[in-house]
């Protein structure tokens, strides 16, 4: 099964290091990243935790809650957390997912066997309150995940979701966003009255209107 933007997040229960849990339940109302990692007790897995864990408040800031999920049985879950939280000075507090009969992996289409016949590749998934899948980004075993660059997506996603803007190439929470085609030029100063930009008819720009 293929996910796709704009699916419907499918939903299970899993026992994760926190206790057996519903995914739309864990969510709620909130956003939610779902991210997977090939196995347990492998390098670049570990700095990925770490830093989603010292990210904590940065996550919480945006109503994101996030959930991992691993192959693995929990016992090594809850081994290879100590490792995490004492090579990378951090606490994860975060629910992992042991996922040994693959039922997660096999909904979210985690693992490709022409990279692995067993293990997930390093998948995510960004989820917004309607549980339909707003995100979706697949990093090889061998390249670790940019999480500032997931933070980046989050605050577009939920800027872009409440206001008729877009945002441009390396666009950074505070910085000017485009005007969507669906407003027409006559009507941008009541709908953005802090100024805009006509660069071209169909690029225009407006300071980002929630700051």
């Amino acid at each position: 099964m293929s996910i796709r933007l704009g699916d419907i997040a499918p939903n299970f229960q899993a026992q994760t290091t926190q206790g057996e849990i519903d995914f739309y339940e864990f969510l709620g109302d909130s956003w939610g990243i779902l991210f997977s990692h090939p196995a347990d007790y492998t390098p670049v897995c570990t700095t990925e935790l770490g830093k989603t864990a010292l990210l904590k408040d940065e996550f919480a800031k945006r109503n994101v809650k996030v959930l991992a999920v691993s192959v693995d049985p929990l016992d090594k879950h809850k081994g290879w957390i100590n490792d995490i939280n004492e090579t990378q000075n951090c606490e994860v507090t975060f629910p992992i997912i042991a996922d040994e009969d693959r039922k997660v992996a096999g909904l979210y289409d985690m693992i490709h066997p022409n990279a692995s016949e067993t293990f997930t590749v390093r998948s995510l998934f960004v989820i917004g309150p309607d549980k339909k899948v707003k995100l979706t980004i697949t990093y090889p075993a061998s390249t670790g995940r940019n999480f500032f660059e997931v933070l980046r997506v989050v605050d577009s996603l939920q800027l872009t979701a409440n206001y008729s803007v877009a945002t441009p190439a390396d666009w950074k929470d505070g910085e000017d966003v485009i005007v969507t085609a669906a407003v027409k030029t006559e009507d941008i100063p009541a709908r953005f009255p802090k100024g805009h930009k006509i660069i071209k008819p169909y690029l225009r720009t407006t300071p980002q209107p929630n700051k």
